[in-house]
C-alpha cells in the first residue's frame, strides 16, 4: 500500500506544483494518473521516489518511501534518457538487477538468464545484441519494462510510457503489465490519452496540483470529475465519449 499524506512540491518561484495531496491506494492495481498538462502528475512520481524536494509524507507498506526505494521500478519520460549511450539492449535491461547485486559487480549466469526471459517476454529477445540507439521509440520503451521485470520491485511507476511509441509495442506493454498485476504488482502510469483510460486502468488518479479524485476507473473516471480537473472544454470534441 502506499499512502501519501499532505504532499507539497513548490517550484523555484514558490508557484505550487503539487498541493496537500492525500491519498492511499491498495495493490495489485493498474492505476492511471491523468490531469492536464502542468498538473503535477510526473512530480507526484517522483516526489514518492524522493527525487525532487517536498513537503509530506509517503509510506509505503507501512515503512517510510525512502526505506523501500528498492521496491518500485522506475521508468520515466523517454525525453529524459539519453538513447545515444553506448549500451547494448542486453545490457540496459541488465540495469534493473543491480539494487539487488549490486553495481559494479559481475552479473552471474542466472541473472543473464533473467534478462534474456525478461527481453521474451517484450518480445525483444532478438534485439539483444543491438545499441539502444538503433530501436524504434517503441522498441525501446518495451527494453525499459523489460528492465523492470528483472528488477522484481513490487511497485512500477511509468511516466507516460506510450508517447510516440507504435501501437504493437504499446500493446505488448499493456499485456506484460496486466500480467505483472497478476501476478501482484502495483503499477502506476501517467498517462494522457483520455480515451483509452477504462480499457487499460481498474483505478485512475485525477490531478490538478491537487487531487480531484482517486479510486475505481467505472466511479472515479466521471464528467464531472473532469471538469473540476480540465475545464469545460474537455466535452467540446469527441476525445472522452463515455464518461458519464
Amino acid at each position: 500500500m502506499i499512502t501519501c499524506e499532505n504532499i507539497n512540491v513548490s517550484y523555484s518561484n514558490q508557484a505550487k506544483a503539487l498541493e496537500d495531496v492525500n491519498f492511499s491506494l491498495e495493490g495489485p492495481t493498474i492505476t492511471g494518473i491523468i490531469g492536464p498538462n502542468g498538473a503535477g502528475k510526473s512530480t507526484l512520481l517522483k516526489a514518492i521516489l524522493n527525487i525532487v524536494p517536498h513537503n509530506g509524507n509517503t509510506v509505503i507498506d507501512g515503512q517510510a518511501a525512502t526505506k523501500r526505494l528498492s521496491s518500485i521500478a522506475y521508468v520515466e519520460q523517454k525525453s529524459g534518457i539519453d538513447f545515444t549511450f553506448p549500451i547494448t539492449v542486453k545490457e540496459c535491461v541488465s540495469l534493473g538487477t543491480y539494487p539487488a547485486v549490486g553495481l559494479f559487480k559481475r552479473l552471474k549466469s542466472k541473472q543473464w538468464e533473467d534478462v534474456k526471459a525478461a527481453l521474451m517476454e517484450v518480445g525483444m529477445e532478438e534485439y539483444a545484441d543491438r545499441q539502444i540507439s538503433e530501436l524504434s521509440g517503441g522498441q525501446f520503451q518495451r527494453v525499459l519494462v523489460a528492465r523492470c521485470l528483472v528488477q522484481q520491485a513490487d511497485y512500477i511507476f511509468l511516466d507516460e510510457p506510450f508517447v510516440g511509441i507504435d501501437s504493437v509495442s504499446e500493446g505488448i506493454i499493456m499485456q506484460t503489465l496486466q500480467q505483472l498485476k497478476n501476478q501482484g504488482k502495483t503499477i502506476l502510469i501517467v498517462h494522457h490519452d483520455l480515451s483509452k483510460v477504462e480499457s487499460y486502468f481498474d483505478q485512475v488518479m485525477i490531478l490538478n496540483k491537487k487531487l480531484i479524485a482517486v479510486g475505481k476507473t467505472e466511479e472515479t473516471f466521471r464528467k464531472k470529475n473532469l471538469i473540476r480537473a480540465y475545464g469545460d472544454t474537455i466535452f467540446i470534441g469527441e476525445e472522452v465519449r463515455h464518461a458519464s
